[in-house]
């Protein structure tokens, strides 16, 4: 079972960057999808980025896209959301979640499908 936890949050200028980080155990196993997701106060989750093992394929919901990089390091068990060009509406808690198992990022998989999450990491943007 992965666990994940998530760092790298905090307050930034509009025009700046973050690098969020999803530490987790059990990345190496090979088959998994990690997600990165957001919450802002009164919205609903949303989902920003995922990545997949092995296929290393990639999805970016449209508000992000050009501007945020999902990555992956296997040998550290981590995966990084590089947040460039940060605008006011991207403020939210981010979430990272995990599934084992094999999924490819061609397509969007929902919140409910995701079955380990982390405790979120705040992102603010603001002057």
């Amino acid at each position: 079972q992965v666990q994940v936890v998530e760092s790298g949050g905090g307050l930034v200028q509009p025009g700046g960057s973050l690098r969020l980080s999803c530490a987790g155990s059990g990345f190496t196993m090979g088959y998994y999808v990690i997600g990165w997701f957001r919450q802002a106060p009164g919205k609903e989750r949303e989902g920003v980025s995922c990545i997949s093992s092995p296929d290393g394929h990639t999805f970016y919901v449209d508000s992000v896209k050009g501007r945020f990089t999902i990555s992956r390091d296997s040998a550290k068990d981590t995966v990084y959301l590089q947040m460039n060009s940060l605008k006011p509406e991207d403020t939210a808690v981010y979430y990272c979640a995990s599934r084992m198992g094999y999924y490819s990022c061609d397509y969007y998989y929902p919140p409910q499908m995701y079955n380990t999450w982390g405790q979120g990491t705040q992102v603010t943007v603001s002057s």
